[in-house]
Order: structure tokens, then C-alpha cells, then sequence
């Protein structure tokens, strides 16, 4: 029997995310004005750093990063789909499995990124994935996941959103798993809205209100507010000593 993957990573771009086959470079710069304020202070100063992201999709985090100065880049990604797309931003982009992948580069790199990617495996490749990102990272060198997080009210909604995705994770879980296969200066962080305009900043002030409602909602029923973090999405760090 066929695994359901290879169905439906062969056109996960046209029909699972309804995108065109031709990058799209504005709605890139848009997409990555939001990353300057979610990636603060985990990217490296040195431009010439390695970076790999894994499960690059469309290619626009490797578009952020080429604009911010970045030139040492590489993408890995399973989906023909998403590789020819991304291969408009960078030529160094590979087809492959991830783990695969990563298992055959060891400490090769001084940042592994993967947007949106850990939710798509099942657990025991989880942990897989885990100590491959650790041994492809060069000593001192950091992994930035970002997932859909379980302790958002729409964290169901987000989880369930693709067929693809495996398995939810809280901050809680997934830091303590990266706990477990050896990452240290473990940090995990909201992906909310960010202030580029009037329109913007509306939404912030909004976000800030509701967040503080979950916040009470937290401390009325645990005695706790939780990891604090609530958006639909959370991004998660760890550097490998």
C-alpha cells in the first residue's frame, strides 16, 4: 500500500495550499515583515552562517533570509511542488526526506530552521528528527521549529487544518523534548500580530486584550496562566552545546 504521503506530497503545494507554481515575491516581503519581530535575536550575526532550512516549502523563509543578507542557504523539502517553488528563490534546494537529509550532513550547519514541519511526523520520528537537527548542527549552533500550539483556543482548529499533520504539541512538550535529545538555552515564543500599520496595530491592541482574557481564564480554573503563550502557532529554540 501506497503511504498516504507520497499521495499527497507530490502536489501539497497546488492542492493542499492552493498555490501557484510561480513564486510570488511580494506577498514574500509581506509574509516576512512579521519574522524581523519572531526570529529577533536567534538569528546569526554572521552572514555568511550555515543555515538549512528543513521542510522549506515555497521557499519564502529562505526569501527572508536572502534578503536579510544571509548567502550561505540551504533547503531540503519532500514535495516536488514546494522544491520547484523554492528553487525560484535558491538554487540550493534538495529534494529529500528531512530526516534522511539530515542524518547524512552532521555538524554542517550553524542553524537548522523548520516552519511548520515537526507536526507532520509521528512520534517516533519526532525524536528521530530531533537528534538528526542535533547532529547536523556544527557545536554552538541553534534549531528554530515553529508548530501549531495545543494550548491556543484554536490549536485543534490549526492541528486538524492539514490531513499531514501527525501530532500537536504545547510549549511544555516540546521543550522538554528537545530537553531529551540534548538541546540547551530552550526558548519558546508567541507568533502573534505585529505592528507595520494603523490596520495592524489595531489587531495588536485587540490580541493584547483577548490574551489577558486567557490569561484570567488560566488563573481562575489551574492557579496558573500556563506557558503564557497562546497564539495558534508558537516557535520553539534550542542551541546544541
Amino acid at each position: 500500500m501506497t503511504d498516504y504521503r507520497t499521495c499527497i506530497y507530490k502536489e501539497y503545494a497546488s492542492r493542499m495550499q492552493d498555490a501557484s507554481l510561480v513564486f510570488d515575491e511580494a506577498e514574500a516581503m509581506r509574509w516576512g515583515k512579521a519574522y524581523d519581530i519572531f526570529l529577533k535575536g536567534w538569528l546569526p550575526e554572521n552572514k555568511d552562517a550555515t543555515i538549512l532550512e528543513v521542510g522549506c516549502g515555497g521557499g519564502k523563509l529562505l526569501h527572508f533570509l536572502k534578503s536579510r543578507g544571509y548567502n550561505n542557504l540551504q533547503g531540503v523539502d519532500i514535495s516536488p511542488e514546494q522544491v520547484a517553488l523554492a528553487r525560484q528563490v535558491s538554487k540550493d534546494v534538495v529534494e529529500a526526506d528531512a530526516i534522511k537529509f539530515l542524518e547524512s550532513h552532521k555538524a554542517r550547519h550553524d542553524l537548522i530552521i523548520g516552519l511548520d514541519i515537526v507536526e507532520h511526523f509521528r512520534k517516533d520520528e519526532v525524536l528521530r528528527f530531533l537528534d538528526a537537527c542535533h547532529a547536523a548542527l556544527k557545536p554552538g549552533g541553534r534549531l528554530i521549529l515553529q508548530t501549531p500550539n495545543a494550548e491556543s483556543p484554536w490549536g485543534t482548529h490549526h492541528r486538524y487544518n492539514d490531513f499531514t499533520h501527525e501530532i500537536g504539541f504545547n510549549p511544555n512538550s516540546l521543550e522538554r523534548l528537545l530537553a531529551l535529545t540534548g538541546f540547551s538555552d530552550i526558548m519558546s515564543r508567541e507568533a502573534g500580530p505585529v505592528v507595520h500599520g494603523v490596520v495592524s496595530l489595531g489587531r495588536y491592541v485587540v490580541w493584547k486584550i483577548i490574551r489577558a482574557g486567557l490569561v484570567i481564564w488560566n488563573l481562575a480554573e489551574t492557579g496558573s496562566k500556563g506557558s503564557g503563550i497562546y497564539t495558534r502557532v508558537f516557535l520553539i529554540t534550542g542551541k546544541r552545546v
